[in-house]
This record gives C-alpha cells, sequence and structure tokens, in this order.
C-alpha cells in the first residue's frame, strides 16, 4: 500500500459522491444530513488536493468533469465498500435477510455466478438466493427478479444500470478435439473444423467472419439456446466456439484456438430496479455482484 499517495479525506469524498448522485449540492446535503454551504466546501477542497476541477458550477446547475466522471467508478467502488464496513462493524449484514432473485444467462449462472455470491454466505447468512436463467430484461420490470446480468444496457427509466466493465471472447476449443482434429496454424484452416454455437447461427457467422474466420453454416456441428449446453459440448470436444476468455482460460483441458486472435468485446451490465436505495438486501447483493464482476475483469 503506498500510504503516501492517499492524500484525500473520506468526507470530501463522500460529499463528491452524494453530490455526483443527487445532482446538487442541496440534494448531497440532505442525503448527508449537513449544509450545502459545507458540501461545497469540502468539494472544493478535494478538487485542491488532488489538483483537478471534478464540478462545473453554472446557472444551469451541476455537471461533472471530464475528471470528476473519470473518478466515478472508483469513487462508487469506495462507497460501496464503506457501507460494508459499516455494516460488518456494527453486525447489521448478519440480520439481513430474504430473498433476492438474480437473472443472468444460463452460461454465466452455471460458470462465474457461484464464485462471485460465495462470500455473501458469511457476510449476510439471512439472504436466500434465487438464480433465474433469462436474457430477458422484462423480468425485472415486471419484478420476476431483482438484479440481472445483461451485455445490453436497458433503457426503462425505472431502472439503474451499472457498467462493471467489459468480457473478451475469443475461439476456444477442447484440447482433446484439437488432438483429434489437429490444431489450425493460419484462419483458413478454420474452415476444416466443427463450431458449436447458439441457435443465431447467421449472426454468429457474420461475427466469426468479421473476425477473418471463414466458418461456413456446414461447419455448424451443434447448436443450443442454452449457453451451458454450448459450454458442455465444447468441453465434450464437438468443436470450437466463441467463449469469455475469464470462464475458459482457468478451465483445464480448454485451449485458445489463436492466441494473436483480436477479442471480441461485450459489455457487462448490472441492473436493478430504484427500490436498490432502500431495500438493504438488495444493496448487499448488488455491492457484492459490482464488486467481484469488477475484479474479475481487471484480472483479464
Amino acid at each position: 500500500m503506498n500510504w503516501q499517495a492517499i492524500s484525500f479525506d473520506w468526507n470530501q469524498i463522500r460529499a463528491f459522491l452524494a453530490t455526483a448522485e443527487k445532482g446538487s449540492f442541496s440534494g448531497a446535503a440532505r442525503a448527508l444530513k449537513t449544509t450545502q454551504p459545507t458540501i461545497g466546501r469540502q468539494i472544493s477542497a478535494l478538487e485542491d488536493t488532488l489538483g483537478v476541477t471534478l464540478v462545473e458550477r453554472s446557472v444551469r446547475g451541476l455537471t461533472l468533469t471530464e475528471a470528476g466522471r473519470d473518478l466515478m467508478d472508483h469513487v462508487r467502488a469506495m462507497g460501496e465498500a464503506a457501507t460494508l464496513i459499516s455494516m460488518a462493524a456494527d453486525g447489521q449484514s448478519q440480520q439481513v435477510t430474504g430473498d433476492v432473485t438474480i437473472t443472468s444467462t444460463d452460461l454465466f449462472g452455471v460458470t462465474i455466478m457461484p464464485e462471485l455470491l460465495m462470500p455473501l454466505r458469511d457476510m449476510a447468512p439471512g439472504i436466500r438466493i434465487r438464480i433465474a436463467a433469462s436474457s430477458d430484461i422484462q423480468n425485472l420490470t415486471k419484478r420476476d427478479a431483482d438484479i440481472a446480468v445483461r451485455h445490453v444496457r436497458p433503457d426503462q427509466p425505472d431502472l439503474i444500470a451499472r457498467h462493471v466493465g467489459d468480457f473478451r471472447a475469443t475461439l476456444y476449443a477442447s484440447r482433446a478435439y484439437l488432438d483429434r482434429a489437429g490444431r489450425p496454424t493460419s484462419m483458413r484452416d478454420v474452415a476444416e473444423h466443427t463450431f458449436v454455437s447458439a441457435l443465431e447461427t447467421d449472426a454468429m457467422l457474420a461475427t466469426l467472419r468479421d473476425q477473418g474466420l471463414p466458418f461456413q453454416a456446414e461447419n455448424f456441428v451443434m447448436a443450443s439456446d442454452s449457453g451451458a449446453v454450448v459450454w458442455e459440448m465444447v468441453k465434450a470436444g464437438y468443436g470450437m466456439s466463441m467463449l469469455p476468455e475469464t470462464m475458459c482460460d482457468p478451465e483445464p483441458g480448454i485451449e485458445k484456438v489463436f492466441p494473436t486472435l483480436t477479442p471480441i468485446v461485450f459489455p457487462v451490465w448490472l441492473v436493478t430496479h430504484r427500490e436498490l436505495r432502500t431495500n438493504r438486501r438488495i444493496r448487499v447483493v448488488f455491492d457484492l455482484l459490482a464488486r467481484g464482476l469488477a475484479d474479475k475483469i481487471q484480472v483479464r
């Protein structure tokens, strides 16, 4: 830890975060139960300490500068950590109980979700998690789920969405398949190989060809609308598939076909409804997932 690099005051960070989320000094003052001049002084002090302007003040109100926007992800993470520390210190997390339903693709639910949620058993054992495998954002607006992991930002005004980072996908196959079918040494070689995919064959073909991979419809020997099924088929040796690096790289027996191939980048959004601000059990799970996903993405 570089202690000399930490020169700001937490109260200043808290004032900046509240101002950014509430959109005004007065809103931040109400949230933090202080006065508007105090908020203004704390943000000015933070700007002086960091040597950057974070907030533009005008007759139209407050807007974050580019430097302010760049800080927001880090400041939010600090706020979430502070919340969890406070809850752990007074035992509140142990008292949070009830059901929280999370929806994600079945592939994400099978391969990544178990690791992310494991700390919850110690942090808040009274929370019961329900996993709903789905890619439909409507299950949030209909209140069939509390939190969603999605790859597209929702546009519904009653939802809160946070971009926690980007996953990368590239071409993988099992070692057993490559031992049997041969390891391609050029893009043209993949035309002799089989491919496992989701059912949207035309869209996948277009994506593969954009990557310079000359697959044809005839190469698609196995398809499913279940990502978990595709994953198991690849592991069983049916052929190649485009899969996330964060899932495949640690998996024994799975190889990246072309290490130099430019990966496809796709965003990861954590989405919930506005009850996040008032429901403590949803807040605990949302913050845990946000932190775990950010850590997993940063490892890449």
